[in-house]
């Protein structure tokens, strides 16, 4: 889901108490969690880890309402955001088990009236986002209501920005264009048909669609930080934005505990169908990109991951699941900008050592200042649309046209602009680990310290058996 900004602030009082507010058994994570919030200025954060199918820690920390001083615990709903996605698939996926459609479908099977464009594009491309459709920005206006019928109107006039299946690009309208099919074959409201098939059997208690009329037992508010670095109340979005397929959903860290339990179970869907769910997207180039139905495919210290985030309205969201060691993070949080990934991946790591992250203060003699020097290019490459040998064909073929896409370009950019440092920290040699993304086989991933005017970045890079740059991510540190 997109994010709104917000206006109201609170004391620098309530801001100091939240490390300390409800009491718990110290240990390594608590205390990562709470001094992870007092940095960031998080009101509150929800978590549950799970082991072997069994909760180990389910815990809040800090504030769910800081107007009311409410202390956040297990049982607080928060907004999904993005999250959320994995859900509007499932009922994509029950569909096709229920005979309603078929992943290959053209939309004009199921949209009699789409646009010329959509004869191209099948359910499939749709989750997986690689349909081409642009990501909803001013078409959409946050404050209005509508219909289903009315958001189809307005999707219909979103053009393409790639021919279906050629590149991958994140695409809030293409789930919510799944959330409309799922009410469309469903006959109710996906929501409806998520609580009857999924959220309800599943013990999934609480999860619903966002209602902020309703009485809501538990329910957090959402914050931001305006330009002064103060807490402000989020913004106010219209009922109807917040009941669409990309993402508006209520959950508790113990809802999605009972939605881990039955992944680990895989008791709702075909055997098939979890493949399928988990299984990167094949593009027309021959390369695939780490994303699944709503799941993201990556790996944590040469370890599978799968895993998700959310951002919407003042929450952000977080699982990632570790299959190999049967083991599960979620983190909830109802501060915009709060990295939940970052602190699901950091405590997966205080759980089990061989995930742990690079230290961001690690002095580690380079092995290859060469390659340190041949790494930095392809990012500044990257940055200013530039093709190097030391792309893959992965990387060196990205061209979406999208938003998003130069959004990360730039910020690659302007990165490496200010940069005052690019300091090796370390890598995991994965020759033996039969790791595949992006179509190759995954032979390393180096780890850099970039020291960009006050910010400091860790950057991840993937690199294929020739030493080229498949893909890349950073978080800030």
């Amino acid at each position: 889901m997109r994010r709104l900004h917000s206006a109201f602030r609170v004391s620098a009082f309530a801001i100091a108490a939240i490390s300390v507010t409800v009491p718990s058994a110290a240990d390594s994570i608590d205390d990562y969690v709470r001094s992870t919030m007092e940095a960031g200025k998080i009101p509150g954060v929800s978590i549950v880890v799970q082991r072997d199918g069994k909760v180990v820690k389910s815990q809040g920390y800090g504030y769910a309402n800081l107007e009311h001083q409410v202390p956040a615990t297990a049982d607080t709903i928060y907004q999904s955001g993005s999250v959320g996605k994995q859900f509007t698939a499932a009922g994509i996926l029950l569909l096709v088990e229920d005979g309603k459609l078929s992943l290959d479908d053209r939309l004009p099977v199921h949209f009699p009236d789409a646009p010329a464009s959509w004869h191209r594009i099948s359910i499939r491309h749709l989750l997986t986002h690689t349909s081409g459709i642009k990501d909803y920005g001013d078409e959409i206006d946050m404050r209005k209501d509508y219909s289903e019928d009315e958001y189809l109107a307005v999707i219909r006039t979103i053009p393409l920005e790639f021919e279906p299946g050629t590149q991958w690009s994140y695409s809030n309208t293409g789930y919510m264009l799944l959330g409309i099919l799922v009410s469309k074959l469903a006959g109710k409201h996906w929501g409806e048909y998520l609580a009857e098939r999924l959220f309800k059997p599943l013990g999934m208690t609480t999860t619903r669609v966002i209602s902020e009329r309703d009485i809501v037992p538990h329910r957090a508010a959402g914050y931001v930080l305006d330009d002064k670095d103060q807490v402000k109340n989020q913004d106010w979005a219209s009922p109807t934005a917040n009941s669409t397929g990309d993402g508006a959903l209520y959950f508790s860290v113990k809802d999605l505990a009972a939605w881990n339990a039955a992944l680990d179970q895989r008791k709702f869907l075909k055997p098939e169908h979890f493949e399928a769910w988990w299984t990167p997207v094949s593009l027309s180039n021959g390369t695939t990109y780490p994303y699944g139905f709503g799941w993201g495919i990556q790996e944590q210290r040469g370890y599978p991951l799968i895993e998700h985030g959310g951002a919407w309205q003042g929450f952000r969201a977080a699982i990632a699941r570790y299959p190999e060691q049967r083991l599960s993070v979620s983190v909830l949080a109802n501060l915009e900008g709060a990295e939940p990934e970052l602190i699901a991946k950091t405590i997966a790591g205080l759980v089990e050592p061989a995930l742990k992250l690079p230290d961001a203060d690690a002095k580690v003699p380079d092995p290859d200042p060469a390659r340190t020097q041949r790494l930095r290019d392809v990012l500044a490459a990257y940055g200013d649309y530039r093709k190097l040998p030391g792309m893959a064909k992965g990387l060196a073929e990205t061209a979406t046209g999208s938003a998003r896409e130069a959004s990360a370009r730039n910020r690659a950019a302007a990165q490496l602009k200010a940069a005052k440092r690019f300091t090796f920290l370390g890598e995991d040699d994965l020759k033996g680990r039969a790791l595949d993304m992006y179509g190759e086989r995954v032979a390393r991933t180096a780890y850099y310290a970039l020291q960009s005017g006050d910010e400091r970045h860790v950057y991840r890079i993937h690199l294929n058996e020739q030493g080229q740059v498949l893909d890349f991510d950073s978080d800030e540190r």
